[in-house]
């Protein structure tokens, strides 16, 4: 593949399309199906940062470079930027253009409206940012939807069934005609407005006891899988049940990684956190992946 070449906002990055045998070809590459969300908080990085230009851009950077040979995905969480207004969304551009060719990103920024104001976020996020995916919340139908979707080699991540603890307020809801709670027909309905090639759902991983049934109803497509670390999932059973013959999984780890250490060895100390899970992603690979 000939990649293109953008300038955006000073820097050049190359335009690296990741299709699904991409992203599977960095899985087997690395030996690692982990994504690192960059929550980036200014209240938790180290203090020395704090002098820095840019404090979030810093640690952004430094995170990176110390992971990114582990890491298959980055998922900025937008909040943790547009708090900051201007400067944050300034912090954002310079992170994701940091980002080496061949990482998958992801922004998480939860959208999803009426289908003219879906086409704006997805212009912002997939044009002008560059993103490879965009998580989306699917609650207000296909045309809400179906804009993000128009766009060619990028990835729709909806939000299915997730880790949170108020996600059975709705999403077991089950529905009175089919009996089905309601994260199941969201699966069965999307299915009809894109491929496995180009849409991924969030499952929580504290859900895991779900993983078998949601990867038979949805057999091909991959799953982005929050809750590993801090929150307490276990990876053994998301990849038991969860994987696929293309590994179909991209395991989310925030907290866990990027506040390993409060000092001026956090880098260090995120990259050995790194290592550790990509060592047992790679067992898991080798143990699960049909």
């Amino acid at each position: 593949m000939k990649p293109d070449y953008c300038k955006w906002s000073g820097f050049y990055f190359t335009l690296v399309l990741m299709t699904r045998p991409e992203l599977f070809k960095h899985i087997v590459k690395k030996q690692s199906f982990l994504c690192i969300g960059l929550d980036t908080d200014l209240t938790k990085i180290p203090k020395h940062l704090l002098s820095s230009p840019d404090p979030i851009f810093e640690f952004n950077k430094q995170i990176i470079d110390a992971t990114h040979e582990y890491s298959v995905a980055y998922k900025p969480n937008l909040a943790f930027y547009e708090t900051h207004g201007a400067r944050g969304w300034e912090s954002l551009e310079k992170t994701i253009a940091y980002i080496p060719d061949g990482i998958f990103t992801i922004a998480d920024a939860k959208r999803g409206d009426i289908g003219n104001t879906s086409a704006m976020y997805a212009r912002a996020f997939f044009e002008k940012m560059n993103f490879d995916a965009i998580t989306v919340a699917p609650y207000m139908g296909e045309d809400s939807v179906k804009p993000f979707l128009d766009f060619k080699n990028k990835w729709v991540v909806l939000l299915v069934h997730t880790s949170n603890p108020g996600s059975s307020d709705f999403q077991l809801i089950e529905s009175k005609q089919s009996g089905r709670p309601l994260f199941e027909e969201v699966i069965r309905k999307s299915m009809e407005w894109g491929s496995p090639d180009q849409l991924m759902y969030v499952i929580g991983a504290t859900r895991e006891e779900k993983f078998e049934q949601i990867r038979t109803l949805a057999p091909e497509h991959f799953f982005l899988v929050p809750g590993v670390g801090a929150q307490g999932g276990n990876l053994e059973m998301v990849s038991k049940y969860g994987m696929n013959d293309q590994c179909g999984l991209l395991v989310n780890s925030s907290r866990s990684i990027l506040y390993a250490s409060s000092g001026e060895d956090f880098a260090e100390k995120a990259r050995q956190e790194c290592k550790r899970l990509a060592e047992e992603m790679a067992v898991l690979l080798d143990r699960y992946s049909k």
